[in-house]
């Protein structure tokens, strides 16, 4: 129990006038504000803009498994009509104390799901509870909120003994008018779910095995970008430091629960009636689980407020998916094992954004090269000499063009192609089933261009060093970088962001944003023992310019 609520009837004025001065002098009865680094949506900041915000759900998470919430929403009918709207955001206001793991939450709409997020662990040391508030721009969903529709959040928890901590949630939706300086958002003619799409979850599938949809696009579909959502979970939540099976000898019997198989290579593949369509390296996400405790208070690692999702152009197959009739779309998630199989579970979705041509002719065209091989290229190393040392290495190549022609006549070569690296070492201490030394990174550019024009680029490197305590399973130094340029990204603002956190007992952010509007977004902050040490701000998007 925090000290804001414990008292006694024989000590209640004395208690009662301590806890005021504590409350007062140390803030003790406030709950403590945890965040995420990340930038202020640029045209939040415009004062010229017509703002409308409504409130979508309120509700409180005790044990709510298979029990989401959820609710109808209404477009709001002040706020100009939708082809006016310059943005929309949803703003997650979260509340908790007492004992609990990080969750999952899901945010579907219209069957979509539009952002993934996971909940920071309470800690109530010196705090009443912890509070945290995100704004999210969802201003490439314009179409599904322009329109009534179902909302569901899936915020799967469980209260018991020894578990107590409830999610007070309140969910409100912005819409942000146009405005000289920030006109109207471009929008997709129709978007599609790659989604369970079942009645009282957020959609999201659990691999493996794969999970396919069907989908039937219009026979005037000209574009199709899809947005990837892949969380790692269960025995496959740390993949990082999975062993390849054929080292698993290595490792004393007696300490095998600690370890597990099927190697840390991972990749994210999107299949188009089998065909391999693209595929992601994955971001690592990272709970407040991961680690102690404070590790990870007040400063979340980066994502876990929003989880990356994933870029892919499927235009090149435009040409069979707009021939009117029903095409299988298949997510997956394979490892560079023989096999390619990996650990329960991943939870994977993902939506298509269809432009349709302003003539209601059918698309034709065809393919005029793949180069796609079903799974990456991977090579594994081991030795098992006075410590034990393995290298996994993967890459991937693919290259496939097309000519898409519209029935308007607008004939479009596509060209996507991706070239991927990846590289993981392990080291572990003789007789010691915790790593000592785990380096990892992923990298890579995803290049779509439409007749010579960039479509989409994604280019990204994702470094990952963690050392271990040799003997306990305590780690000692996390090092991570995110750093990824989108440009132009369909319906996104071109953006860079590069966040780079260090944590060795303190936990130190630098944290870099830049778009192609010229907005940007500096800070560093660093914590330790619950509390900010060293907070600065800079850029066009700092509150009050500071």
């Amino acid at each position: 129990m925090s000290p804001c609520n414990e008292s006694t009837p024989f000590l209640q004025s004395l208690l009662s006038l301590l806890l005021l001065l504590l409350c007062t002098n140390y803030a003790f009865c406030e709950p403590l504000v945890n965040f995420q680094v990340a930038q202020s949506p640029p045209f939040v900041l415009d004062s010229k803009s017509h703002q409308c915000t409504t409130t979508i759900l309120q509700r409180t998470f005790g044990s709510s498994i298979g029990d989401p919430e959820i609710v109808k929403y209404k477009p709001p009918t002040n706020c100009g009509t939708p082809n006016t709207w310059a943005g929309v955001t949803l703003t997650l206001t979260v509340t908790t104390n007492g004992t609990q793991y990080p969750r999952l939450a899901f945010f579907n709409f219209q069957n979509v799901e539009i952002w993934r997020s996971s909940t920071p662990i309470p800690n109530d040391a010196g705090h009443d509870g912890i509070v945290w508030t995100y704004v999210k721009d969802v201003t490439r969903f314009t179409p599904l909120f322009s329109k009534p529709g179902k909302f569901i959040l899936q915020l799967d928890n469980v209260v018991q003994s020894g578990i107590d901590g409830e999610f007070a949630v309140t969910l409100e939706a912005t819409i942000f008018s146009g405005s000289s300086r920030f006109p109207p958002a471009q929008r997709a003619d129709l978007i599609i779910p790659l989604t369970t799409s079942a009645d009282k979850t957020g959609g999201e599938a659990s691999v493996p095995p794969g999970f396919s949809v069907e989908v039937t696009l219009p026979r005037n579909a000209v574009t199709a970008f899809a947005e990837l959502q892949a969380t790692a979970s269960g025995d496959d939540t740390s993949w990082y430091w999975n062993i390849p099976n054929q080292f698993l000898s290595y490792f004393p019997p007696d300490g095998m629960r600690l370890i597990i198989g099927e190697g840390p290579f991972r990749e994210v593949r999107v299949l188009v009636d089998g065909q391999v369509a693209g595929v992601a390296f994955p971001y690592v996400f990272f709970s407040t689980g991961t680690g102690s405790l404070a590790t990870w208070s007040p400063i979340v690692p980066y994502g876990a407020l929003d989880i990356p999702t994933y870029h892919l152009d499927l235009t090149p197959f435009i040409p069979i998916l707009a021939n009117g009739r029903p095409h299988n779309i298949t997510l997956d998630v394979a490892s560079a094992e023989s096999n390619h199989q990996i650990n329960q579970n991943w939870y994977l979705s993902g939506l298509l954004q269809v432009n349709l041509d302003s003539s209601t002719l059918p698309t034709t065209g065809n393919i005029t090269l793949y180069q796609a091989s079903d799974y990456a290229l991977s090579t594994a190393s081991g030795s098992n000499d006075s410590d034990i040392s393995i290298t996994v290495n993967a890459s991937r190549s693919i290259h496939i063009e097309a000519e898409v022609i519209a029935g308007s006549g607008e004939r479009t070569k596509v060209v996507f192609t991706q070239n991927l690296e990846y590289g993981n070492v392990q080291h572990y201490p003789k007789q010691d089933t915790y790593p000592q030394h785990v380096f990892q990174i992923a990298s890579g550019e995803t290049l779509s261009t439409h007749n010579g024009k960039t479509a989409l680029q994604d280019t990204f490197t994702y470094p990952l060093l963690i050392d271990y305590e040799t003997g306990t399973g305590a780690w000692s130094q996390f090092n991570y970088t995110y750093d990824r340029q989108l440009r132009p990204a369909p319906f996104i603002m071109g953006t860079t962001i590069v966040e780079h956190q260090v944590v060795t007992g303190t936990s130190n952010n630098t944290f870099n944003y830049t778009d192609t509007e010229g907005n940007t977004y500096i800070r560093q902050v660093n914590a330790a023992g619950n509390a900010i040490t060293f907070d600065k701000e800079g850029g066009t998007l700092a509150p009050n310019g500071r």
